[in-house]
């Protein structure tokens, strides 16, 4: 007689099961519950993006405690923490010139301790740099967000330079987790420390898309007249859901292994 499954892995089998537009349907309505929870239960909105800001910051450390102690760099990604750097030196200076706040705080440590990170990979444990698996081409993501921030971008009445680089470093971090997810498509198994790492960067990017959906919400859509006009509003919001879609699939078979009790993560073809 087998024993009883436990509900959480029987739900996790059926969802399993389904056909990929029932499982995308699925996804949507979990999504739009959290969101009415988190919106009962955060009554500051503003809160979820410094709180998306300080997850980041808690994976980059897990990520820097990895490298430290097993000394090897084996399955990350040197050209996603480039990129990561690049996108937080762009939006660190737009801070500094536009709005010095909390944020700014948060953005210095955080790229401090990415560009400790990039230090360590490039130096002192290059030796166990995966480089032939890293192989996405930086300029397929560069080059796109660079040409769509001179064409998109906000109608303030900051410098027209300071509304590019707005623009640039909100393109880029959509898409910054490609080169890590690359790694991973190429390997099939990662291990602990850097599932954590990139499933905290999938807990940030959903806190930080229930920000902007939320205060769109409680606003009735007046935030979105006060970014600007034009396609600006909309691409601010699109950018917060595509990064969350990204590392959606990647977070549900990370999930899925945790309540397996599986240290090490497998991942299907194709799932990244």
């Amino acid at each position: 007689m087998m024993p009883p499954r436990r509900p959480i892995q029987a739900v996790v089998t059926w969802v399993r099961r389904q056909p990929p537009k029932v499982k995308a349907f699925l996804a949507v309505i979990s999504g739009m519950a959290a969101l009415v929870l988190i919106r009962a239960i955060v009554h500051d909105h503003d809160n979820l993006f410094v709180a998306a800001e300080a997850v980041h910051s808690i994976g980059i450390s897990v990520l820097l405690y990895k490298l430290m102690k097993e000394k090897t760099c084996a399955g990350l990604s040197l050209k996603s923490q480039e990129l990561t750097a690049i996108f937080l030196a762009v939006r660190l200076y737009c801070s500094f010139v536009m709005e010095y706040d909390i944020h700014t705080v948060l953005d210095m440590a955080t790229l401090a301790t990415t560009a400790w990170v990039i230090y360590l990979i490039r130096f002192k444990l290059k030796s166990s740099y995966m480089e032939d698996k890293d192989n996405f081409a930086l300029y397929y993501v560069v080059v796109p967000c660079a040409i769509l921030a001179l064409l998109i971008h906000p109608s303030t009445s900051h410098h027209f330079v300071n509304r590019i680089a707005w623009a640039f470093c909100v393109y880029l971090e959509a898409v910054s987790v490609l080169p890590q997810l690359r790694v991973m498509q190429n390997t099939k198994i990662v291990e602990p420390f850097t599932a954590h790492y990139v499933f905290a960067l999938g807990v940030a990017r959903f806190l930080s898309c229930a920000h902007w959906v939320l205060q769109v919400l409680d606003s009735r859509g007046h935030l979105l007249v006060a970014l600007g006009y034009g396609l600006w509003p909309s691409m601010v919001l699109i950018s917060e859901i595509v990064q969350t879609f990204i590392l959606a699939d990647f977070c549900y078979y990370y999930v899925k292994s945790v309540f397996g009790g599986q240290l090490v993560l497998r991942l299907p073809s194709g799932v990244v």
